[in-house]
């Protein structure tokens, strides 16, 4: 009888709204004429000052004989950028140039979250703490870095700690392999070995944007616990498996640096700058994701934490494993912004000569070559698509984590 009920019931949408009587139903909302001649005349206005701005650089930069182009991106740069994890050298093209920029921003910026996001969780358990010593202290250094200048802080960490480091030949040392001095720190390399590469079906580099992009699906895609675990466990297993397997093969050796003269040979030197911005982003923005943490699991019902203590789960277990997963709901909208701000703010880079995309194109490539226009348009459209493009992944991540029903 109940089954007969039940199927008898509308399902869909449609079926719903055609029960009900047509005299019960709510009238359907009418678009209101105002509201779209109030749209139409808000759009054409906006591309008329478009239209008239664009034609006012137009004619500003052919009176003084220029004309916008990007061009000037074709010709030979003749400078060299001092760090880059990109192949540059001065006869390579303003594009490369501005390809090395964009590398160094992407990847101070991604360890700067990353490194973040780990303070910042320990920082937030810090104020949460039931140790009122902890906690004090945790508020102090979170109020102190939130109320000073980030700028501050970076020029802190590059004059005050890093240029205060021993010379090369009194490095601080690391097992022999890490060295770490007023030149930078100075880390093992991954070199080609005497072996050939060995065929792989594809290249080592082809590999390693195949493991990146499955760790990023097992972030994105929806997929369940167990599901996100296994991939997360067979991406990690294949690229150590496929590293081992370089490095037994002979494809692949490890390059430490040395100490020859005055300097290290060698290896990959991570110079003070790079340094210096990575650990001034990183700290500024994990005082904000402390609070923001803290923040999100007070708002979490008194309920559960009762619940899962009745259950006998430690007072840190019940914070990593009760109250955290749930106030991921309410932290990963501030999150996303925090992120954005790490990644608009490597532009401070410039402040102590690191050459990330502002200082080389909006910097010496603006100098150089006179391109005002299209060398800011330049930084501005990659800055306007990178954040674009990590809201889409963090709210396409966020989707999955919004409580249904």
């Amino acid at each position: 009888m109940a089954s007969r009920a039940r199927e008898a019931l509308p399902r869909s949408p449609g079926e719903r709204s055609a029960a009900i009587p047509s005299d019960m139903r709510p009238p359907r909302r009418r678009v209101s004429v105002r509201r779209v001649l109030t749209t139409t005349a808000f759009t054409a206005g906006l591309v008329i000052l478009a239209g008239i701005l664009v034609y006012n650089i137009d004619q500003n930069l052919a009176a003084r004989g220029l004309s916008l182009t990007f061009e000037f991106l074709g010709r030979p740069a003749g400078f060299d950028i001092p760090f880059k994890a990109v192949e540059f050298s001065p006869r390579d093209t303003y594009a490369d140039a501005a390809l090395v920029g964009i590398v160094n921003t992407l990847l101070v910026s991604a360890m700067a979250v990353v490194t973040a996001t780990i303070l910042g969780f320990v920082g937030g358990a810090a104020l949460l703490s039931t140790n009122p010593l902890l906690a004090r202290i945790a508020l102090g250094v979170v109020e102190l870095i939130r109320n000073t200048p980030q700028l501050l802080q970076i020029l802190f960490f590059y004059t005050v700690m890093l240029r205060t480091l021993p010379a090369a030949r009194d490095s601080l040392a690391l097992g022999g392999l890490v060295f770490l001095n007023v030149r930078g720190l100075f880390l093992p390399a991954v070199a080609a070995g005497p072996a050939p590469m060995p065929s792989l079906v594809f290249s080592a580099d082809q590999w390693f944007w195949i493991l990146v992009l499955a760790g990023l699906v097992s972030l994105v895609v929806p997929l369940t616990a167990r599901q996100r675990i296994a991939l997360g466990g067979l991406t990690l297993s294949a690229a150590i498996a496929l590293a081992i397997f370089l490095f037994t093969s002979g494809a692949l050796r490890l390059d430490p640096p040395a100490l020859r003269g005055f300097n290290f040979r060698g290896g990959t030197q991570i110079v003070p700058e790079f340094v210096a911005l990575w650990i001034g982003l990183a700290v500024y923005a994990s005082a904000f994701i402390a609070d923001l943490v803290r923040g999100a699991v007070l708002s979490v019902p008194r309920g559960q934490e009762e619940a899962a203590s009745a259950l006998g789960l430690s007072p840190a277990q019940v914070l990593w494993l009760v109250r955290i997963p749930q106030a991921l709901r309410i932290l990963v909208p501030p999150l996303v912004s925090q992120y954005l701000n790490v990644i608009k703010s490597s532009t401070l880079g410039l402040a102590i000569a690191y050459p990330e995309i502002m200082a080389v194109v909006a910097g010496t490539t603006l100098n150089q070559t006179g391109h005002a226009i299209e060398t800011m348009l330049i930084v501005m459209l990659f800055f306007l698509a990178l954040n674009l493009l990590i809201s889409l992944l963090i709210n396409l991540y966020n989707r999955r984590l919004v409580r249904r029903g």
